[in-house]
C-alpha cells in the first residue's frame, strides 16, 4: 500500500493552496478530487474573474468577517495577510490589481489563470493530484489514516479534509467532510445559506424586475431592533432581490438564525422601503454554506481538530463565511496555509521562506 506525508481531500481553493503550500515545504503529498477537474467552484468567483481578496489591513478584514468568525481566523490571518497574498500571487507569476470597492482581482480578470497557477505549482514540486477519485472511507489508526477511493487505497500520516461546503454541489461540494467528521465524532453546526438571495412578494417585483440600484445601504432588523446594515448593490430579479447589499444581509441573517427580519432599503435619491423577506433562496445556489465543521471542535492557530490529532479542516467545510468581495477565498488560503506550516513543523520540514515584501497600497 502506498504512503504518503499528508493527503488532502478536495481540490477547491482551500486544498489547491493546501497542496502548493506542501509542496513548498517538501511534504510528500496527494490531493483527492471527486469531480474530474480540480477548482470547479474557483472558476466560478467574482462572476470567473476570480476576486481573491480585498486589500484592506488583517485587522480591518477580521472586523469584517464579524464575531464568532474574525476571531477564529485571527491567527490564520494574521499568518498569511491579504497583503501577503497578493505578493504571493505576484511572486508565482501572477499580478494583482485593486479595483473597485477594494476588490482584489488577477491582472487579467480571469479566474481560469488563477486555477493554472495553482496546478502549474502542483506539477513544479511535484504533488500529486488525483481526479475522478470520490473517498469513499477514511479509517483512524493508532498512527495513520487510512483513505479508501474506488479504485486504490493510501496511507497518511497527516489528513486534512478540504471539502468545501454543501453550496453549488455540481461542483463537487456535496457534504462529503461533514459526513466523515461526523462519523469520527466530531460535532457538526446545521447548514443555513450565505451570500444568495431572498424571495419577496411578487407585488414589490412587478414593474422592476431588471432594476439595478447602485450604493444602497440597507438596515437589518428584528422586531424593530436594528442588528446590523450593509451597502452595496441591490437588485431586482425574477425570483426576488439580490445583489451585493442583500447577498451580505442574508449572511448576517442567518449567521444570527434571525427568522423574520426587516430590511429598510435607503437608495441613493433619498427614497427609502420597507421589505419583509418571505425565506432567502435555496442553499444550492448560495454562494458560501454557513454551518459545517463547528470552530469549537478545531485549534484556530493549527486548524488541528482538538479531538483527533494530524486531521485538519480548511476552508468552508468549517463553519466560517465573509461578506462578498474576497474574504471567503482569503479564509480558504490563510487557513490552508496555516494548517500546512503546522503539518510542515510537526514533520521536521521547516517553515515558509519569507515573500518578498514589495510595497503594497494598504486601505481600511
Amino acid at each position: 500500500m502506498e504512503k504518503t506525508d499528508l493527503i488532502i481531500i478536495g481540490a477547491g481553493a482551500s486544498g489547491l493552496m493546501a497542496g502548493v503550500a506542501a509542496g513548498e515545504l517538501g511534504l510528500k503529498t496527494l490531493i483527492l478530487e471527486r469531480k474530474h477537474k480540480p477548482g470547479r467552484k474557483l472558476l466560478m468567483c467574482g462572476n470567473a474573474r476570480c476576486n481573491l481578496t480585498t486589500n484592506i489591513s488583517k485587522e480591518r478584514m477580521i472586523q469584517m468577517f464579524g464575531k464568532p468568525v474574525g476571531p477564529f481566523l485571527t491567527p490564520a490571518l494574521t499568518a498569511f495577510t491579504p497583503s501577503d497574498l497578493q505578493r504571493w500571487f505576484a511572486a508565482k507569476g501572477l499580478r494583482t490589481i485593486v479595483k473597485k470597492g477594494n476588490k482584489v482581482y488577477p491582472h487579467t480578470e480571469s479566474a481560469s489563470d488563477v486555477l493554472n497557477l495553482f496546478t502549474d505549482q502542483l506539477r513544479q514540486t511535484q504533488i500529486s493530484l488525483a481526479t475522478s477519485a470520490p473517498v469513499k472511507q477514511i479509517k483512524k489508526t493508532p498512527t495513520s489514516f487510512l483513505v479508501k477511493t474506488q479504485n486504490f487505497s493510501v496511507e497518511t500520516r497527516h489528513l486534512i479534509i478540504a471539502t468545501g461546503g454543501i453550496s453549488h454541489p455540481k461542483t463537487g461540494s456535496v457534504g462529503d467532510g461533514q459526513k466523515w467528521a461526523a462519523n469520527l465524532g466530531i460535532s457538526l453546526e446545521p447548514y443555513r445559506p450565505g451570500l444568495v438571495g431572498f424571495e419577496v412578494d411578487p407585488q414589490l417585483l412587478k414593474n422592476r424586475i431588471g432594476k439595478i440600484y447602485q450604493n444602497v445601504r440597507i438596515e437589518i432588523l428584528q422586531k424593530k431592533r436594528l442588528l446590523a446594515e450593509t451597502r452595496g448593490i441591490f437588485e431586482i430579479e425574477k425570483w426576488g432581490i439580490g445583489g451585493t447589499a442583500i447577498s451580505d444581509a442574508t449572511r448576517i441573517i442567518s449567521r444570527l438564525n434571525i427568522s423574520k427580519p426587516t430590511l429598510i432599503i435607503y437608495f441613493e435619491n433619498g427614497k427609502v422601503e420597507t421589505i419583509y423577506p418571505l425565506r432567502t433562496r435555496p442553499i444550492k445556489e448560495a454562494m458560501v454554506t454557513i454551518g459545517g465543521i463547528s470552530q469549537k471542535e478545531i485549534d484556530p492557530k493549527t486548524m488541528q481538530s482538538h479531538r483527533i490529532k494530524r486531521l485538519y479542516f480548511i476552508g468552508e467545510v468549517l463553519d466560517i463565511d465573509g461578506p462578498t468581495g474576497g474574504y471567503n477565498l482569503q479564509a480558504a488560503f490563510s487557513t490552508a496555509r496555516l494548517a500546512v506550516a503546522h503539518i510542515a513543523a510537526q514533520s521536521g520540514k521547516g517553515s515558509f521562506l519569507p515573500i518578498n515584501k514589495k510595497k503594497q497600497q494598504k486601505r481600511g
